[in-house]
């Protein structure tokens, strides 16, 4: 199965499901539906920072602050965030993703329900080469100076920008 056949959840505006439909159509019809953002942090408190594949059906080639991905259908996105951070970071036994907020992303004819986490990793990382083209550890300052330098993925800087006021909140 590609990631595009894999069936998602798709959600009204009240995040409630209201249908299903394969990933590749539910994106080519710009029908909403689930993600999850994981801001990952190591020990030292720097943030897991990398540059997405070309072959992403989403995005391709744009730097992210997040891991994370589309929820599954009947998967809740507590377990999409574990799931989706372990897959991309390449390890096993990371502690259970913190929720934050959620919010709605839409932007065009892109449209999905957003969770945001975080997490500490403390593990060595080994990232999912399909996924992920690049990637460092960064110091919040470092990943503050990049922000105008890079092309960031949009729902990433959007819910990059969420997390910073809702921490100053």
């Amino acid at each position: 199965m590609t990631p595009a056949d894999e069936i998602l959840d798709i959600v009204d505006e009240q995040d409630e499901v209201i249908g299903q439909a394969p990933r590749g159509e539910a994106y080519a019809r710009g029908m909403r539906h689930r993600c999850a953002f994981i801001l990952v942090r190591d020990g030292q408190g720097r943030i897991f920072v990398h540059r997405r594949t070309p072959t992403k059906l989403v995005f391709p080639s744009l730097y992210d602050m997040f891991v994370g991905g589309v929820v599954g259908a009947g998967e809740s996105y507590d377990a999409a965030a574990l799931r989706e951070a372990e897959e991309e970071l390449g390890v096993s036994g990371l502690p259970r993703p913190a929720p934050l907020f959620k919010f709605l992303y839409e932007s065009g004819d892109q449209t999905w329900w957003s969770a945001v986490y975080e997490v500490r990793c403390e593990l060595p990382v080994n990232p999912q080469a399909e996924e992920v083209a690049w990637y460092d550890f960064l110091s919040p300052e470092e990943l503050e100076r990049r922000l105008t330098e890079w092309e960031w993925t949009p729902d990433g800087l959007a819910a990059y920008e969420r997390l910073r006021a809702h921490g100053a909140g």
